[in-house]
């Protein structure tokens, strides 16, 4: 059966004066259209659980039943980032990404209509594997349109998509909801979105030879050496090669995935459960809880550029700059901890620290995927590493979920929130753990 999604043939090779002439430009237009579509996504997706509580109040939906919902996309996107990454190894990413963004946006509307639990289940389940469209795609875009030297800081520059979309995602959730209940929560993002996808059609492409370019490798002589010695940088993987040699017989591939694990729960317990934590225990109000995903999205943003520069001049240890980030993870969510209420700006900056600490290792470690495998193999390797991240996100929507129900109702609101906040420091300290393996790890020379 033939894939709708195949890659466009090469073209013939333009002129040298041609090749100089378009290749800059055809560059930032890859970065600039992954960027923004990349952040289209998050609006689709991290619009849930500002409104949560919302959503539960209007339609008698309980914490254990809204951690349901957040667990089933977690684990959705999960397997979707890594069935989705296999197959977009092999895809136009112009075609698949589009159609991806175009489905989600349809199932943000069907939401936004629908007031039945087990639809909304169904629905935000389906919208995961859909969301698993999303960054492979991205990856094999600049995979093939920006050598290994540049990588750590363009993904880095890339990555801070997901800080833009998502930041605003809670924000533009919260405003929608203030003004217009919460159905608008997702009708909003929706129409966005759907403008995103035909943007990103008209500026997306997919590798420099289906535009007439040379590889990026040629363009910028970057090979490696074994590159240089076979000349297979530009030869497709077979399913054995794709799937074996790069990756399940790639022992620090795995390591990585492990430690991915454990930072999504520590990335996303404030994402999916802080507006609702500030407002149970530290008195803020639905407006507040907007503001909280965006300082923590946000507060990634500079950090992302300047850690991602900083890997490529450490000689690309994604590993080791990932294990510092994460002390002062853990320092802030103790002091989050230990901080009373009636100090809500304190919490506030303890989630842009948070967020200026954290969203390094998740960039670093899906690049690692990239560093350890081959850029044929690169939407495989990050879906394994995010299978894993979203396996943490779907045990902190599940296991969260019900600690809060069940800690609230037998010993009180501010042991609920205690007992989780010591699961997410052990977390982050089990991140720790396994980063010191990659210590040293670098790109494959």
């Amino acid at each position: 059966m033939r894939n709708p999604f195949a890659p466009p043939p090469h073209q013939p090779r333009l002129s040298d004066e041609e090749v100089q002439r378009l290749y800059p430009r055809y560059r930032m237009d890859i970065l600039a259209a992954t960027y923004f579509g990349y952040a289209f996504f998050y609006l689709v997706r991290n619009n849930l659980a500002t409104v949560s509580k919302d959503i539960g109040a209007a339609l008698h939906y309980d914490d254990a039943m809204l951690g349901h919902i957040l667990a089933a996309t977690a684990i959705a996107y999960g397997v979707g980032k890594f069935l989705m990454g296999a197959i977009s190894d092999r895809s136009d990413p112009r075609k698949f990404m589009v159609f991806g963004l175009l489905l989600s946006a349809v199932v943000n509307w069907t939401f936004g209509a629908s007031s039945h639990y087990y639809v909304h289940l169904a629905l935000w389940t389906i919208n995961g594997l859909i969301q698993g469209m999303g960054w492979p795609p991205c990856g094999r875009a600049i995979g093939h349109w920006f050598s290994v030297r540049e990588r750590g800081f363009v993904f880095s520059i890339w990555n801070t998509a997901t800080n833009v979309g998502g930041g605003l995602a809670g924000f533009i959730a919260a405003r929608a909801t203030f003004y217009f209940g919460w159905r608008s929560a997702f009708y909003f993002p929706a129409a966005m979105a759907a403008a995103g996808a035909v943007y990103l059609f008209w500026r997306l492409r997919d590798t420099p030879q289906s535009v007439g370019l040379p590889s990026i490798e040629e363009y910028k002589d970057d090979f490696t050496a074994e590159e240089r010695r076979t000349g297979t940088h530009e030869q497709e993987l077979s399913t054995r090669e794709l799937f074996v040699t790069h990756i399940l017989a790639n022992r620090l591939l795995w390591i990585v995935a492990a430690a991915n694990f454990f930072v999504y729960i520590a990335r996303y317990s404030m994402l999916d459960w802080g507006p609702m934590y500030l407002r149970d225990v530290k008195g803020a109000d639905l407006t507040h809880g907007g503001i909280a995903i965006l300082l923590l999205e946000f507060g990634g943003i500079p950090s992302t550029v300047l850690m991602g520069w900083f890997s490529d001049k450490v000689g690309g240890r994604r590993g080791m700059v990932s294990l510092l980030c994460m002390f002062p993870v853990v320092a802030a969510f103790v002091a989050i901890r230990l901080n009373p209420p009636g100090h809500l700006w304190f919490d506030m900056a303890m989630l842009v620290t948070i967020g200026f600490f954290v969203y390094p290792p998740v960039m670093l470690l899906a690049l690692a995927g990239l560093d350890l495998t081959s850029k044929k193999a690169v939407g495989t390797a990050a879906g394994l590493i995010g299978l894993f991240g979203y396996l943490g996100r779907t045990a902190q929507a599940e296991g969260f979920g019900w600690m809060a129900k069940y800690y609230k109702e037998t010993y009180g609101v501010d042991a609920a929130w205690n007992a989780i906040l010591v699961v997410i420091l052990v977390c982050a300290i089990a991140a720790i753990v396994l980063l010191s393996f990659t210590w040293n790890v670098r790109p494959r020379a």
